[in-house]
C-alpha cells in the first residue's frame, strides 16, 4: 500500500493534516500492517480549544501523528488561513467506519477501548453486523479512573496479546486524545480517539441530520440533546475559537506549536 506524505498545516499553534477520508484510511492501515504506532485525533472545535487553552495538552496533540478536521469550522478555518481547498472535513465516527471497513478486508483484529461494559457490547454487535468479516480481538471497558503503573503495563500487554492492530479509543475529548499519546508507543499500532463515535455506533445517542453536518451546526444539534453537559463547549468555546482564527487570520497573535513542554507525568487515565 503507498501511502504519501500528509501536509499539515497550523490552527492556532495545532498542526492539522490536510487529508481526505481516504488518504487518512490508507495510513492508517499502513500503519496497523506494520505494527507503527500511530496516534490518531479527529478534532472539532472543542478538540483543538482544549490544546489552545492548556499548553501541556497542546504539547500531546502535536506528538500525534495525524489529527484530521473532524469539524466544519476547522475545515473552513483550514481553507481561510491556508487555501487548502479541502471539500470535506474528516469527520470521527465516518472515518471509524471506513478503517473497519478496511479492516474487515484485509482482516487485520481491532481492539475497542472505552465506555461501559454495556455500551462496548452493544458497540460490538451492531459493528459486527455491519461488517460480518471484522474481528473484534478485545473490547475493554474504561475503568473511568486513574491507573497505575502495574495496570497500564497489563492493559498494554492484554491488547497485544489479543492479536489487535488497531484501536479504537471512545474516552471523550480530551482523556482519548491522552490515552492516545500515551499508549501508542507501547502498543506498537494506530490509536484512534474517535470522539462520539462509539454512542452513536451502538445506538446511544442519535447524530444530527445530514444538512446540519455539512452547514456546520451539528454542535446545536448535540446542544440540544445534551444542554447540561455541553452548553459551557458550545456557547463559551465556539465564540472564543472564532476570535483567535481572526487573530491568526491577521497575524495579531503568535501561534507556535513549537513551544511547548512535555507533561512531566503520565495521566494514564483508563
Amino acid at each position: 500500500m503507498i501511502v504519501h506524505a500528509i501536509e499539515r498545516k497550523n490552527l492556532l499553534g495545532i498542526p492539522i493534516s490536510v487529508v481526505d477520508y481516504d488518504a487518512a484510511t490508507r495510513a492508517i492501515v499502513s500503519a496497523a500492517e506494520a505494527s507503527r504506532p500511530m496516534g490518531v485525533s479527529a478534532l472539532a472545535v472543542h478538540g483543538i480549544m482544549t490544546g489552545v487553552l492548556d499548553h501541556q495538552h497542546r504539547y500531546r496533540l502535536n506528538q500525534l501523528e495525524m489529527l484530521v478536521p473532524d469539524g466544519q469550522p476547522v475545515r473552513w478555518a483550514l481553507n481561510l488561513l491556508h487555501g487548502t481547498g479541502m471539500r470535506d472535513r474528516v469527520y470521527g465516527p465516518n472515518l471509524m467506519l471506513r478503517v473497519l471497513d478496511t479492516a474487515s478486508q484485509r482482516k487485520l483484529p481491532v481492539c475497542l477501548f472505552g465506555g461501559t461494559p454495556e455500551l462496548m457490547e452493544q458497540l460490538q454487535k451492531r459493528l459486527t453486523a455491519r461488517f460480518p468479516d471484522l474481528i473484534v480481538a478485545v473490547a475493554i471497558p474504561s475503568r473511568f479512573r486513574n491507573l497505575t503503573g502495574e495496570e497500564k503495563t497489563g492493559l498494554v500487554k492484554q491488547i497485544r496479546d489479543s492479536g489487535a492492530k488497531i484501536t479504537f479509543v471512545g474516552l471523550g475529548c480530551p482523556r482519548q486524545e491522552v490515552w492516545a499519546y500515551e499508549f501508542r508507543q507501547s502498543l506498537s499500532m494506530p490509536v484512534l480517539a474517535v470522539g462520539a463515535a462509539f454512542n452513536f455506533h451502538s445506538g446511544k445517542l442519535a447524530q444530527a441530520p445530514l444538512w446540519m453536518q455539512r452547514t456546520g451546526i451539528e454542535w446545536f444539534y448535540r446542544l440540544i440533546h445534551e444542554p447540561k453537559r455541553l452548553w459551557r463547549r458550545y456557547l463559551l468555546l465556539n465564540p472564543y475559537y472564532v476570535l483567535l482564527v481572526c487573530c491568526q487570520l491577521l497575524r495579531l497573535g503568535r501561534f507556535d506549536p513549537g513551544n511547548d513542554k512535555k507533561p512531566e507525568q503520565e495521566m494514564l487515565y483508563g
